[in-house]
């Protein structure tokens, strides 16, 4: 139902629109994200879209027609249209999706080269697909833009207005956090947005019911798989596991596999080396990436009296303590932590003989507001100097991956070595055409990794590392088996029977000039400190997307948006953004971690709105000043300055240069919009900034994320300049 300024209850509308919105777009990230292939690399289009339907709503809010009836339709046939996509990928196989030619890419995507590109098939570029769903997603929130600024308009007092609108965007993150906590599925997420949105399309019609017991089916249709496959939810994830086969796949991709450690020797590599170069077992070790369990049951075999398990994902792990047929997380050696890798290496007393990442590639952001992915703050010098630290003076530290090009390996190299001061051993057990290891091989910036199972094996004068080199140059190639119960051993010649893997040293050509990654620039795909095509190109896509959103729904030829309230919300985007990436390298990269910054932004903004009505501040230009200040203080401190201080002063401090700028910024906000004569339009006016701010995200692949706060800066002056002489003060 329209919404206007006779509506009787103003504020509670206004409540329930802003949490609907809230929930509904952070449901959206998750379900599409989970859904349509491979754009699990870009729920930051999913934000965005959510943004330009919130903002052509707004706009809109005078208009005639009541759009929030499509909302429900809408959400119907963008559901099913995934779905239908879904299946086609899965099940008929004509269909391939190329994300930024991975055949050379200028940005590694883990999970997408699993089909090559055939000539012969029907090829679709990613962003197209993600094209076709933003145009969706943001037609869907339009009705429930219009919604938020007719009753933004009816509510007789500005602030209040605003301050109702952030208490409900806080519900809504509120309620999100708890069904992640609880791992609920889309059913749950579903009903809430289904029954939420009648409130508003009242009277309800038989369609309307139709399409909101559809979109609840579709929802329910995600959360199960044909055979013998087991859908759950992690706050993360996806995930779908085959108990028969002991496969996990993650959003639709090959994750990882559970093993009889035995039958995988690879695994176990690490440990036999050292039980074969003569040293003594690993007994204290710490595993990143735990996942299922495969490294830990290795570490056991090898003879470990400790293992510390960090896994990031709870139904991973759980899914390894109830089905791993080795059983490793049985075993009363094991210690595991449900935390972010890189929190549980600085906050641990202990020191490790050997530290291992395992398959640390997250296969999904870190959030929809960065271009970081769950990993990327592993994979940095000072991450690296992290697990230095924590290393027994003759400790090892290995990484293992499929590292897909050759330029990553020599990155890892250049980076283990700049930080552990010594070369690192580097194992490359790619496989030759009958099958069996080929060895020894050259990896350059151009090789192709591909189906390489890639181990490197780095330390600080350790003299484990030293004996197993010693014992290459001495007896020749590692002969590892591929057939159960055979023995592994160095020797000069393959032993007979059986099949064998050939492993000896790889020469990694380095290219010194290379960007080593650091927590300023967490970015170990990417191949150069640049913007890649693929990213242009999906942003030149979403500002004509955009335009073509606001022509189709918003009355354009009689709007005149607010350039103060634009420049606003393109910079509080990126200080949002930056706040995020900020308190996920101090505290970690969990979805708890995140809520609590969204949450913790929400309310630094209602502390604006207080001090705003009870001070009755009117000047906006002493807080401009104070903002620049601020965020010039936050530009002269890294981010990762606050690393080395005790956890009370971490968090007080890092909290500190984090939010106070967020309070200036949403004091000047709030003495702008006390004065709006056209809420709707100033508010929408807004959130099209944040769209700019979302896409200006990009720069931080140039610029690092301490640098992005020079865009931000630029912004908020051009939000002072542009800024209506009535509030020149």
């Amino acid at each position: 139902m329209p919404t206007d300024r006779s509506t009787p209850r103003p504020g509670l509308d206004l409540f329930l629109v802003s949490f609907l919105i809230l929930f509904f777009e952070l449901a959206a990230i998750r379900w599409f994200g989970s859904t349509v292939v491979f754009l699990t690399f870009f729920t930051n289009i999913v934000l965005l879209a959510s943004f330009v339907g919130m903002t052509v709503g707004c706009l809109a809010a005078s208009g005639k027609r009541d759009l929030v009836r499509i909302a429900l339709p809408l959400t119907l046939a963008a559901m099913g249209l995934a779905l239908g996509l879904l299946w086609a990928w899965e099940s008929v196989s004509p269909l391939v999706i190329e994300v930024g030619n991975q055949s050379a890419p200028q940005q590694i995507f883990f999970g997408t080269n699993y089909r090559s590109i055939d000539p012969s098939k029907f090829v679709v570029p990613i962003e197209v697909v993600a094209g076709f769903f933003f145009v969706l997603v943001a037609s869907i929130f339009v009705g429930l833009g219009q919604v938020l600024g007719r009753t933004l308009d009816a509510h007789p007092h500005r602030l209040a207005a605003y301050t109702i609108n952030i208490g409900g965007s806080l519900a809504g993150i509120a309620a999100f956090a708890l069904s992640s906590h609880l791992a609920t599925s889309p059913h749950l997420w579903f009903l809430i947005v289904v029954a939420a949105t009648l409130r508003f399309v009242r009277p309800w019609s038989g369609a309307q019911i139709a399409c909101a017991l559809g979109v609840l089916f579709v929802a329910g249709a995600t959360s199960y798989r044909s055979g013998e496959g087991v859908v759950s939810w992690s706050p993360y994830y996806k995930v779908c596991y085959e108990a028969k086969t002991g496969a996990i796949s993650t959003n639709n991709m090959t994750h990882q596999d559970m093993y009889r450690v035995g039958e995988h020797p690879e695994y176990q590599l690490p440990h036999l080396l050292n039980r074969e170069a003569g040293n003594s077992p690993f007994e204290k070790v710490l595993v990143i990436g735990a996942g299922s369990g495969n490294d830990v049951r290795a570490a056991l075999d090898g003879g470990a009296t400790r293992v510390d398990a960090g896994e990031i994902d709870p139904v991973l792990q759980a899914i390894g303590a109830a089905d791993h047929p080795d059983e490793p997380y049985a075993d009363e050696r094991v210690h595991v932590h449900l935390t972010d890798g890189r929190r549980f290496v600085r906050r641990t007393d202990e020191r490790y003989d050997f530290a291992l990442y395992a398959l640390v590639d997250s296969l999904v952001l870190h959030s929809g507001y960065s271009s970081i992915r769950l990993e990327s703050f592993l994979f940095t010098k000072e991450a690296l100097a992290d697990v230095k630290a924590v290393l027994a003076p003759d400790g090892v530290f290995a990484m293992y991956n499929y590292y897909r090009r050759g330029w990553i390996v020599g990155r890892l190299v250049r980076l283990a070595r700049e930080v552990f001061g010594t070369e690192p051993i580097v194992l490359d057990l790619g496989l030759n055409v009958d099958g069996e290891a080929a060895g020894p091989s050259r990896i350059d910036s151009s090789t192709d990794q591909s189906g390489h199972f890639t181990l490197v094996l780095a330390g600080s004068d350790s003299a484990r590392l030293q004996a197993i080199a010693a014992r290459f140059r001495e007896q020749g190639p590692f002969w590892l088996p591929r057939t159960p119960g055979a023995a592994a051993t160095f020797a000069a010649e393959r032993p007979a029977g059986g099949e064998w893997l050939r492993i000896e040293p790889a020469e990694v050509v380095v290219d010194e000039s290379d960007q080593v990654p650091a927590d300023d620039w967490p970015f170990l795909y990417l191949r150069e400190r640049a913007i890649p095509t693929l990213n242009l190109r999906g942003m030149a896509m979403i500002s004509v997307l955009s335009l073509g959103v606001l022509v189709a729904f918003a009355p354009v030829r009689t709007l005149r948006p607010n350039g103060q309230m634009f420049f606003l919300g393109a910079a509080f985007m990126l200080l949002e953004t930056r706040g995020v990436v900020h308190m996920a390298l101090l505290f970690g990269s969990t979805w708890v971690v995140n809520s609590v910054v969204f949450a913790a932004v929400l309310l630094m903004i209602l502390g604006a709105n207080a001090l705003v009505l009870l001070l009755g501040l009117k000047r906006q230009g002493l807080f401009y000043a104070l903002l620049l200040a601020a965020l010039a203080a936050n530009l002269a401190i890294p981010m990762n300055s606050f690393l080395g201080l005790a956890d009370p002063w971490r968090t007080t401090v890092s909290a500190g240069v984090v939010f106070v700028p967020l309070l200036f910024a949403g004091i000047v906000f709030a003495i702008a919009f006390s004065r709006s004569a056209r809420p709707d339009v100033d508010f929408g006016s807004n959130v099209a900034g944040a769209v700019l701010g979302g896409l200006t995200e990009y720069s931080s692949l140039v610029l690092g994320f301490d640098r992005l706060l020079l865009v931000g800066i630029g912004f908020y002056v051009l939000s002072f300049l542009l800024r209506p002489r009535s509030a020149a003060s």
